[in-house]
């Protein structure tokens, strides 16, 4: 398989840049000054949102190895959206919160566009899985 190309990796950091950026700009202010201690779910929801974004940081070096990040990224999302967000906006009951998230996790529909899919499909398909024990030794017959 040939390697991916520079231009292919140079937008797989962009998607991770974009995901850096949007954190700080629409999540650290915030995290950093909150008026009220956080619900527990709210804590962890927060904590799992630092965490990739650290993630991301790291994918800005290392866009391929990070992959399953934005792949986490995306089925989360899609989840959501087909399991809480669909059902609300047909029994119509989808409030303000819940749309605005939906405008977020929408933007999801861009990590599709920037995968290369030959590689994914390459590395995560096609290639062997990594063994599950030790294979045992050949017996050899004399």
């Amino acid at each position: 398989m040939k390697p991916v190309s520079v231009w292919r990796l140079n937008l797989l950091r962009a998607m991770y840049l974009f995901v850096v950026v949007g954190f700080c700009l629409a999540m650290w202010p915030g995290i950093l000054h909150h008026s009220r201690p956080w619900e527990m779910m709210e804590g962890v929801e927060t904590c799992m949102l630092i965490a990739f974004w650290l993630l991301s940081i790291i994918g800005l070096r290392y866009p391929l190895q990070m992959l399953p990040v934005l792949f986490w990224e995306l089925v989360w999302k899609v989840i959501w959206l087909s399991c809480f967000a669909l059902p609300a906006w047909q029994r119509g009951q989808m409030d303000g919160a819940m749309l605005a998230n939906v405008i977020a996790c929408s933007v999801a529909v861009l990590i599709p566009c920037v995968v290369p899919w030959r590689y994914v499909y390459a590395h995560y398909i096609q290639k062997p899985g990594e063994p599950w024990r030790t294979p045992r030794p050949q017996a050899v017959n004399v």
